[in-house]
């Protein structure tokens, strides 16, 4: 059974958010089209940044708990975890915007980008060495910085990042070794701030962020195409 805890971790997280998908009133499923093409093409990104990382040694794998199919040098539910983490993190931004008419972090959006895009610009430049921070903390204010720049409206964004946090720190945490005897997924600490949230690295938080703000603007995007 330990050989199918990541696979479980996954089917875990968009459990609950696929079965919603079918409300009747608000169907997500509709625009299922929309949120594949989008997360196909960060999906791509994540796995080359992932593979890469892992042929070096940033990070790596325990294959006691992975079914042992892989993709190159990918276990197969890594690159699935692109996939249903996204999904739920989507499927909440498509529910908020129904849920929410009026959004309290509409006022703070800005201030609150503009403290982010500071905080990981400067740790960054001071931890460029260490690769997983370095490349997380830059990627991630490039890409708000961008975001300000088209003018986004993220305040739904960071709303739906709130909301799903507890859940990703609950994933990540089995991930990283929480009520496991060995983790899933380690990490070379000479490469991060050696800062942990639980058993979590706080670039992890970042990572996710980065993966969620890009799969919900891609999103958007093709559904406003469609």
């Amino acid at each position: 059974m330990d050989a199918y805890t990541y696979l479980l971790v996954n089917l875990a997280c968009i459990s609950i958010p696929f079965i919603a998908s079918f409300y009747p009133k608000h169907a997500f499923y509709k625009d299922w089209k929309s949120f594949y093409k989008a997360n196909i093409l960060v999906t791509l990104l994540f796995v080359i940044w992932d593979s890469l990382f892992t042929k070096i040694g940033v990070w790596g794998f325990n294959g006691t708990y992975l079914t042992g199919i892989h993709i190159g040098n990918l276990p197969l539910e890594e690159i699935l975890f692109f996939i249903c983490i996204p999904y739920a993190c989507v499927f909440s931004y498509f529910a908020f915007q129904y849920f929410f008419k009026t959004n309290a972090l509409q006022k703070y959006q800005t201030i609150l980008s503009y403290i982010l895009i500071t905080v990981l610009f400067i740790t960054a430049i001071f931890n460029y060495g260490k690769l997983y921070t370095s490349v997380t903390f830059f990627g991630t204010s490039f890409y708000l910085m961008y975001l300000i720049y088209k003018k986004t409206d993220l305040s739904l964004h960071y709303l739906s990042y709130l909301f799903v946090l507890p859940f990703f720190f609950l994933s990540n945490g089995v991930l990283t070794g929480s009520f496991l005897v060995e983790p899933i997924v380690w990490y070379n600490d000479a490469e991060n701030l050696r800062i942990r949230l639980f058993n979590i690295p706080i670039e992890d938080s970042i990572y996710g962020l980065l993966l969620i703000f890009m799969n919900i603007e891609l999103y958007c995007y093709f559904k406003r195409k469609a």
